[in-house]
């Protein structure tokens, strides 16, 4: 049975409507904070605007919201013009850090207030309240009162009191930045969960790359007021526009190289050795379009490292040293020095580092198995 707010199937131009933000700006004195931002998040659409601390991301939230007014630029919902609209007149739920919950007022008091304002009929307004505590799992604490919830359930709770309007659009404001991790892993897959039930339109505010990517059906990313890239979680990890998307979107490693175009092929040059690119590095190279001195940028996880042999050193490999290594449970961090740079290598498995003894100083041969190619750099 759907949820009472859930939304029903629409025809391709009302689908696409959703929520417009354009040309929008916005400064405090001589600073600027917003720089001509535009997007679109589609109808039933889970996006995320991710970026530093400074970046205009709650800013932004809050013109949508209509709590705080725009220099310039529109906002409209659902094909409604909602630039100079009374925040209460947009039908927007909110959610806010601090969850903002009303200690004096118990669970069911609290999901309710909103609905009581709008002179909703008490049976109608108790029979939305079991049902959005039954969306949030929390059917047994409709009479508890905020001081005798965890954190994880005050959270629940001021989304239930978010959705229980029924809202064209959810905005979320570093909804789980108070939780501590485990809790907020739980209700991080809640969140999930819920939004794909309801389908309501949704657009949260996070600085928390792992649940940009988790969470977000597009991400967004700001920084000083503009977007710098936009499109689907694994597309900017992937394949992110320049080194700040890259490296906002998780670790990096950056080595300077030079690309030397020879008669069988290209090389790259790093410091004092040469390297063979893989072919998925050499895809990325041609991709580039570049030539000379460069900056070769890979993700942990795109790194392979193994003890170095007596044997020559691979023509697809560099040669460096073993730094330390980091243990994380499933997973290892192995932290390696290679023409003075430091990188790191994530291996997915602790099995990876049992083959041999791995103290630090010990020679290793490092491969770059993918990556992207960056302009500038040197050889090093």
């Amino acid at each position: 049975m759907n949820a009472p707010w859930a939304q029903s199937s629409l025809g391709a131009a009302e689908e696409n409507s959703g929520l417009h933000v354009i040309d929008v700006h916005k400064g405090y004195g001589q600073t600027a904070v917003l720089k001509g931002i535009t997007l679109h998040v589609p109808h039933n659409a889970f996006h995320l605007l991710l970026g530093p601390s400074g970046s205009g991301k709650t800013t932004l939230l809050r013109i949508i919201a209509g709590f705080t007014p725009a220099d310039s630029g529109r906002v409209t919902l659902a094909g409604r013009d909602i630039t100079a609209m009374l925040p209460e007149r947009r039908n927007i739920g909110v959610v806010f850090q601090n969850y903002a919950l009303f200690p004096h007022m118990s669970v069911a008091q609290n999901i309710g207030f909103g609905l009581r304002m709008r002179g909703m009929a008490r049976a109608e307004r108790e029979q939305r309240i079991r049902d959005v505590l039954a969306l949030v799992r929390m059917g047994g604490f409709a009479q508890r009162m905020p001081a005798a919830l965890s954190g994880g359930q005050q959270q629940r709770v001021a989304l239930a009191r978010a959705l229980v309007i029924e809202p064209e659009l959810l905005l979320l404001d570093e909804p789980l930045s108070a939780l501590d991790r485990k809790i907020r892993q739980e209700v991080r897959e809640e969140l999930k969960r819920i939004q794909a039930e309801t389908r309501v339109t949704t657009v949260m505010v996070t600085h928390d790359q792992e649940e940009a990517l988790f969470l977000a059906d597009r991400v967004l990313v700001l920084e000083a007021g503009v977007i710098r890239q936009q499109g689907a979680p694994a597309e900017i990890y992937q394949q992110p526009a320049d080194e700040f998307v890259a490296g906002f979107l998780g670790p990096l490693n950056v080595v300077p190289a030079a690309i030397e175009r020879q008669a069988d092929g290209v090389m790259l040059r790093v410091g004092g050795q040469h390297l063979a690119p893989t072919s998925a590095l050499r895809d990325a190279i041609a991709a580039a379009g570049l030539s000379g001195p460069v900056r070769l940028a890979a993700r942990p996880e795109q790194l392979a490292v193994t003890l170095a042999t007596a044997a020559a050193r691979p023509p697809d490999a560099l040669a460096g040293r073993l730094l330390g290594i980091d243990f994380a449970g499933a997973v290892v961090i192995i932290h390696v020095e290679v023409e003075a740079h430091r990188l790191a290598i994530l291996a997915l498995s602790p099995d990876v580092i049992a083959g041999g003894p791995w103290e630090p100083g010990r020679a290793v041969w490092v491969r770059i198995r993918q990556g992207r190619v960056l302009p500038g750099g040197s050889a090093g």
